[in-house]
């Protein structure tokens, strides 16, 4: 298993986080989603079927875990909210993503929400520590994006500016 920290990997639903966990996990990394983390726990909540989800009570999550060590990687769009070392934050173009989660069924509601916290940038507004990056996964291979985020996890994660601002390009 390779040596490193614990990493949140964060984004909206259909920004490829799963895929990239998969990457990550045929490369030896420990992975575990959030939902494992808050079903371990007992912060997972029962079905909402208005919400199509289950709530998890993250703040109770985050102060039951405390400091999370790695290596591993938390493959979730919450995991950011975590106490990790580093957060990668995958970003996606919102009309992109928009088709993403048509193609998953997601009731319009909550595609129009997801789409709108991605054209913000909402995760950036919950970061909580200076070591965050994000990477654009629309139009990428999706082995590229990861050969990007191993890339900047062997530099010690270093911040790295938001470089995507949707609302200007």
């Amino acid at each position: 298993m390779p040596r490193g920290p614990s990493i949140a990997l964060s984004g909206a639903p259909g920004s490829g986080k799963s895929s990239i966990a998969k990457l990550a996990e045929s490369d030896g990394w420990r992975i575990i989603s959030v939902k494992s983390l808050a079903e371990n726990h007992g912060f997972l909540g029962p079905h909402d079927s208005e919400e199509g989800a289950q709530e998890i009570d993250i703040d109770a999550l985050r102060i039951a875990l405390g400091p999370i060590e790695g290596p591993l990687i938390i493959d979730g769009h919450l995991s950011h909210r975590l106490e990790v070392d580093a957060i990668a934050i995958l970003r996606c173009e919102p009309s992109i993503l928009q088709t993403r989660l048509k193609a998953r069924d997601y009731p319009t509601w909550k595609i129009e929400s997801n789409v709108e916290w991605e054209l913000m940038g909402g995760t950036w507004a919950e970061v909580e520590i200076e070591t965050v990056a994000e990477f654009e996964t629309t139009s990428c291979e999706i082995d590229d994006v990861w050969d990007e985020i191993r890339g900047w996890i062997s530099e010690g994660h270093p911040r790295r500016d938001p470089f995507i601002d949707w609302l200007n390009d």
